[in-house]
C-alpha cells in the first residue's frame, strides 16, 4: 500500500475524497507547525488558535465519520482507529493542560514540544496506514460521499480540546453543537485578544475563561461519553451535573439553544429577503 503522502489528487479518488481533503488539512497543519517553531514565544498564542481551529475540528470529523467506517469494512478496523483515537486522547489532555501553565515556564514547553510530536505522529499514522487501508476497500465515488460528510463535520464541530468526552458516538455527536458554539465564540474572544493590547483585554480574558469553564460543564453532562472505548476513557473529577457545575451546564445549553434558534431564524429571514 502507497502512504497518501505520495499520491496525487486523481489517485486518491479526485480533490473531493476524503483523502485528498485529509491530505490537504495535513499539509496546513506542516505549515502551521513550522510558524509556531519559527515564532517568538509572545508571538505563539495567535499560532496555536490557529493550530487548534484545524486540528480538533478535522480529528472530531474523523472519530464522528470516517472511523466507524473503518472499524466496518476492515477485519482489524478497531485496533488501527484506536490507535489513532488514544493518540487524539493525548493530545486533547496536553492541551488542555498547556492551558492552564504560564507559556515561559519548562512544563509549557515540554508540554507543547509533545503535542507537535504527537501531532506529527497522528498524520503519519493516518497518511502511511489508517487511509491506504481504507482506499482499497472504497470506490472513488464512496471517498467523494465520505469526504462530502467528513467537511460538513468538519465545518460545525468543536474547535478545542475537550478530553472528558467520548470520542466515538454518539457521546461526541451529542456533545457537538453546544462545545462548538461555546469553542467557535471563545476563539473569537481570543482572536480579538491576540491581535493587540486594548483596554479591553481584561474583560476579553473573563469571557475566554468564561466560555472554557461553560465547556467544561457541558462535558461532564449525562450522555457526553457514551460509546466511549476504555482505553480512551479518563476520570470524571467528580460527580456529572450535581451542584453548581450542573447549573452552568443547564444554562449554557438553554443559551445554546437559544443561539442556534436566533441564528436559524436570522439564516430563514436573509433567505427571504433574498427570494422576495
Amino acid at each position: 500500500m502507497r502512504s497518501i503522502a505520495n499520491q496525487n489528487a486523481e489517485e486518491m479518488g479526485g480533490r473531493g475524497s476524503v483523502l485528498a481533503r485529509q491530505k490537504r488539512d495535513h499539509i496546513r497543519l506542516d505549515r502551521l507547525l513550522h510558524r509556531l517553531d519559527a515564532a517568538a514565544l509572545d508571538e505563539q498564542a495567535p499560532v496555536l488558535l490557529d493550530i487548534y481551529r484545524l486540528v480538533f475540528p478535522h480529528a472530531f470529523a474523523e472519530e464522528a465519520v470516517l472511523w466507524p467506517v473503518i472499524r466496518r469494512v476492515l477485519p482489524d478496523g478497531h485496533a488501527l482507529t484506536l490507535q489513532v483515537e488514544l493518540e487524539h486522547q493525548q493530545i486533547n489532555a496536553l492541551v488542555a493542560r498547556l492551558e492552564t501553565l504560564p507559556p515561559a515556564s519548562a512544563e509549557y514547553r515540554q508540554i507543547l514540544d509533545r503535542v507537535v510530536e504527537l501531532l506529527r505522529e497522528d498524520v503519519r499514522d493516518e497518511e502511511d496506514a489508517l487511509l491506504p487501508r481504507l482506499q482499497t476497500r472504497l470506490s472513488r465515488a464512496q471517498l467523494r460521499l465520505l469526504g462530502v460528510a467528513w467537511e460538513m463535520v468538519r465545518l460545525i464541530a468543536p474547535t478545542r480540546a475537550h478530553p472528558i468526552v467520548a470520542r466515538r458516538p454518539p457521546g461526541n455527536v451529542l456533545s457537538a453543537l453546544p462545545l462548538a458554539v461555546l469553542d467557535r465564540l471563545r476563539d473569537m474572544v481570543d482572536a480579538r485578544l491576540h491581535a493587540r493590547p486594548t483596554a479591553l483585554a481584561g474583560t476579553l480574558g473573563r469571557a475566554s475563561s468564561g466560555l472554557a469553564r461553560a465547556a467544561r460543564a457541558v462535558e461532564r453532562l449525562p450522555g457526553m461519553r457514551s460509546g466511549e472505548d476504555p482505553a480512551t476513557r479518563v476520570p470524571r473529577g467528580g460527580r456529572s451535573g450535581g451542584g453548581r457545575n450542573g447549573w452552568i451546564a443547564a444554562a449554557t445549553l438553554l443559551a445554546v439553544a437559544g443561539a442556534s434558534a436566533g441564528l436559524m431564524g436570522a439564516a430563514r429571514r436573509r433567505r427571504a429577503v433574498a427570494l422576495g
